[in-house]
């Protein structure tokens, strides 16, 4: 394994455990540590920020340029997620919504899934 890969998979995982903790630490009442959770998700969000530039770093990229390109994928991003999770919110959470709640979510599958050629471009 390269050195810039085990970098990235122990950085990558610890940053999303703590995100991952810390926003079950915010959604779930029963724990009653919502600023807590807000605290360790910010923290694990500082560490996959970190880990990207380490990466870019040490594959000998240029640092992430901010272009028109770039906020509109992580727009469309965040949409796509948002909407899968309205999606599956409205199936698993709320009474009755089950259909709607698949097809807002394939809605947000697909608003992902728009990502690729977004990202990657079309050969």
């Amino acid at each position: 394994m390269k050195k810039e890969n085990f970098i990235s998979l122990i950085l990558g995982t610890a940053g999303g455990m703590l995100f991952a903790l810390g926003m079950c630490m915010t959604l779930l009442p029963e724990w009653n540590t919502f600023k807590e959770g807000i605290a360790m998700g910010v923290a694990g969000l500082i560490v996959l920020l970190v880990m990207v530039l380490v990466r870019r770093k040490m594959l000998g990229k240029a640092p992430i340029r901010i272009s028109g390109k770039t906020i509109g994928a992580t727009l469309l991003g965040i949409v796509g997620t948002l909407t899968l999770g309205v999606g599956m919110c409205m199936c698993m959470v709320w009474e009755g919504l089950m259909i709607q709640g698949i097809l807002v979510g394939i809605l947000g599958i697909v608003l992902l899934l728009c990502l690729i050629p977004l990202c990657k471009g079309l050969e």
